[in-house]
């Protein structure tokens, strides 16, 4: 059976947790699935990834839409969730982020939170025109940084029609605030001064480790289970994931807050996974967000750390995101 914690009671001023309720979640069907590579362009670059259809479907199925959060690639078990929707009738497109992975785009390994959250558009476009799919009944799944990008997404693009924010970056400023050391921020704010120069003179990009071992090296997420998930999940199953982003990557990471965004998602269908020990993405501030949120809305508070979600967690994290879709695209 998959289960999910489901209760936790809406806030008054800040949300306290006063009782966890578990529910049973549907069984997914057993209708198996195909996959094919695909690539599309996203305003001029190519963007590659997969394409899941569900077997046995008749007539046109609904299409979620996913990428993956701060430098990740698809590999890093983004298949498990597509399944997932795959095995319950949807059909998923999954791709890598531009400047990652198989996609192409330039500089290499930089993070611009608004090309990526526009690529998320793109790729909806692309979705729209697939036959078999129902262009009218399109999701959109994201986590972690892509969690964020996918509430900006169903805020700004109607042809969404329903949401799923995992461990979502919602504050993005006061996040890192939190993570990065307080004497460590003169110098970090120093690179970035000197990393646009070098880059107006021509230079390549200065760059930064995401993780370290290092718990007093610099990396733009500093924490043990952070440099512990990535590690392990590049050996097991994505080798070509980098240890590195560009500077600005990090830069730009601070202009970006995509809790401004979150009362504009209503009508749309938003279902919020938190993670109850976030240290990564404070659960505090994916709370704060879900509150700002207009109806029709759901948070599931999945045990764990941030990164338990894909692993540990998936009975529950890949469940109540199937279920949501069902419930909101499925006829």
């Amino acid at each position: 059976m998959k289960y999910a914690i489901t209760a936790w009671p809406r806030r008054i001023g800040w949300v306290v947790a006063t009782a966890l309720m578990i529910t049973v979640l549907a069984q997914p069907s057993e209708a198996g699935f195909t996959r094919e590579d695909v690539e599309f362009s996203a305003a001029g670059t190519t963007l590659r990834g997969w394409l899941y259809r569900p077997e046995g479907a008749s007539g046109d199925v609904p299409i979620i839409v996913m990428s993956h959060g701060w430098s990740a690639v698809k590999e890093m078990w983004l298949d498990k969730y597509a399944e997932e929707f795959a095995n319950a009738g949807m059909a998923a497109l999954v791709y890598d982020n531009r400047n990652f992975g198989a996609s192409d785009g330039k500089p290499r390994q930089e993070i611009d939170p608004f090309a990526q959250m526009r690529d998320y558009r793109h790729a909806i476009t692309y979705a729209r025109t697939l036959s078999g799919v129902d262009k009218e009944r399109v999701g959109i799944w994201g986590s972690s940084y892509s969690g964020a990008h996918v509430l900006v997404v169903a805020a700004v693009d109607r042809r969404v029609k329903a949401v799923v924010a995992q461990v979502p970056g919602t504050h993005l400023f006061d996040a890192f605030t939190r993570n990065v050391r307080e004497d460590f921020w003169p110098g970090l704010l120093g690179l970035f001064d000197s990393d646009r120069e070098a880059r107006a003179r021509g230079e390549a990009p200065g760059m930064i480790p995401v993780v370290s071992e290092d718990p007093n090296g610099y990396a733009a997420l500093p924490q043990k289970e952070s440099y512990d998930w990535f590690t392990d999940t590049a050996k097991l199953r994505a080798p070509s994931w980098k240890n590195e982003t560009t500077l600005a990557s990090v830069d730009m990471a601070l202009e970006y807050e995509p809790w401004a965004y979150v009362k504009r998602i209503s009508p749309t269908p938003l279902l919020m996974i938190v993670a109850f020990r976030d240290n990564l993405i404070p659960s505090d501030h994916a709370l704060e967000a879900y509150e700002m949120a207009l109806e029709p809305k759901k948070v599931i508070i999945a045990p764990g750390h941030h990164f338990s979600a894909y692993v540990d967690g998936f009975d529950i994290t890949g469940a109540a995101a199937r279920d949501w879709f069902v419930e909101h695209l499925r006829p």
